[in-house]
């Protein structure tokens, strides 16, 4: 008989371990238990629902054929990008600046004495979508500023996969854009920071590669997760100066793509879910919500994070760092947690 003691103990043991982990699965709220899975582990299935820049949801089919045609029309003529810039004195009626155009340049309200802002939209989206006159007043109201919206519809209309594809030469369009303005105006690179959303993150980072990653900041928000997670084109660290990067939807089938991808990788309220939000498009948008306060109010500090764990449980306790703003001598590396209001300036 005593010889099946350590067996009955073993077995307790067990159920007493097995008892313990269901115990502390069922305490982690579902959405805590989404940002333990690695994003790039992450998997979508063939046909997702994808916003476009008016908020309405469109069924996407990630396995569609691209229009091989328009990427060469695309891939061809850079020119297919509009670019307008607003100033403080045009903060409304935008000017329209042309590539290889001098005069559209010399002639418009552009000072290559102020820096220098482009703003990117992403998918479904053009020069009207909200993200733009957001982030426009934000940095009109903050300093005298050339804001330049970069409205890259021509492609951006066309469907997701064909989009994705296009998305390298829509980005060294807009870098020989700022080549172009650089020789024109003499405003260095470091003048330069690049704000693209979504896929337009993708497209800030191909321009600033484009431009050897000369420019001041590259700042991605909530960049696209479909398609994007083992996408050698995807926004990197080495696509300027400083490379930011913010993620607000980066859970299990989330519409961004919830990796670090930057310098330093910002993850407000642990990068999934955020307060007021009870859908994938509200988390998607506040990353450029959050991006506009900061311009003006710089008030947002993230905590360097050392393990995923750490972000997740939100006990990160490392030094401290502003997410946003409009500082072009800004750096930092690694990962940041920070929360957030539930409404403007958050």
């Amino acid at each position: 008989m005593h010889c099946l003691l350590p067996l009955v103990t073993m077995r307790k043991s067990l159920l007493c371990l097995l008892i313990a982990a269901v115990y502390t699965a069922s305490a982690v709220p579902a959405s805590e238990l989404n940002e333990l899975v690695s994003p790039e582990d992450r998997t979508y299935p063939r046909y997702i629902e994808f916003p476009d820049g008016e908020g309405n949801m469109h069924t996407v089919d990630l396995e569609a054929e691209p229009d091989m045609e328009l990427l060469a029309e695309i891939e061809r003529n850079p020119d297919n990008n509009q670019y307008l810039l607003y100033t403080r004195r045009n903060r409304i009626i935008s000017q329209t600046l042309v590539i290889n155009n001098a005069l559209s340049i010399t002639r418009s309200n552009f000072n290559a004495n102020n820096p220098t802002v482009v703003v990117v939209h992403g998918w479904l989206s053009n020069q009207y979508t909200s993200i733009n006159p957001t982030i426009r007043d934000a940095y009109l109201g903050k300093s005298d500023t050339n804001v330049i919206v970069m409205d890259w519809r021509r492609l951006a209309l066309a469907d997701y996969a064909t989009a994705v594809r296009g998305v390298p030469a829509v980005g060294r369009g807009l870098g020989q854009f700022l080549t172009f303005l650089n020789r024109v105006t003499g405003q260095p690179f470091s003048q330069m920071h690049l704000v693209g959303f979504s896929l337009g993150a993708h497209i800030v980072g191909n321009a600033g590669r484009e431009l050897g990653g000369r420019a001041a900041r590259v700042t991605a928000l909530d960049p696209a997760g479909p398609l994007w997670n083992y996408n050698s084109n995807r926004v990197n660290p080495n696509d300027g100066i400083y490379v930011e990067a913010i993620h607000t939807d980066g859970g299990v089938g989330g519409l961004g793509i919830g990796s670090n991808v930057a310098n330093a990788d910002f993850y407000p309220n642990g990068g999934n879910s955020q307060p007021a939000c009870y859908t994938s498009l509200c988390n998607h948008n506040r990353a450029w919500e959050l991006f506009a306060a900061t311009v003006t109010y710089n008030h947002l500090v993230g905590r360097l994070c050392t393990t995923q764990t750490q972000l997740t449980w939100n006990n990160c306790r490392g030094a401290e760092l502003r997410m946003g703003n409009d500082i072009l001598t800004k750096s930092g590396s690694g990962m940041y947690r920070l929360d957030t209001g539930r409404r403007y300036p958050y």
